[in-house]
């Protein structure tokens, strides 16, 4: 087996309100609507990843409750993200570094805002499976 570059871990908050909407953050970097999240840094674990990345990008406190809904992998990017379906307890969302536009939307505007790869995981944390949906993507579309 050949040394290919190692996967990196990311974590993800879909933050569902009292309304069944979801929060997705439009990126600043590349201008893509998805749910809020990033890559766990080291000495960090899942979960104070997950607070710290939805916290900074958009100005929101997550409940520690939060519930694993999917992991995918992005096969191209060797990128392996946890998602997990979030409650807010506090904060006001607001825009930051990384964030150009946050937006409430339903699982269909989820599916016209954001790349598939994206979009199905709003949906599937608004289903939140048991166990979890395990998928693998391009980046862009499922595979």
């Amino acid at each position: 087996m050949g040394r290919e570059r190692p996967h990196s871990v990311s974590v993800a908050g879909v933050i569902v309100d009292d309304r069944g909407r979801a929060l997705l953050i439009r990126r600043c970097d590349n201008g893509k609507w998805e749910p809020p999240g990033g890559v766990l840094e080291p000495g960090e674990t899942i979960l104070d990843a997950l607070e710290r990345e939805v916290l900074e990008e958009t100005g929101l406190k997550i409940a520690p409750s939060a519930t694993l809904t999917g992991v995918y992998k992005n096969m191209t990017g060797l990128i392996v993200a946890l998602v997990f379906r979030c409650e807010s307890i506090g904060g006001e969302p607001t825009t930051g570094e990384e964030t150009a536009e946050l937006r409430w939307v339903t699982r269909e505007e989820a599916g016209l805002l954001a790349d598939e790869a994206y979009a199905v995981r709003v949906t599937d944390a608004l289903d939140a499976p048991v166990p979890p949906a395990v998928r693998a993507h391009d980046g862009v579309k499922l595979v």
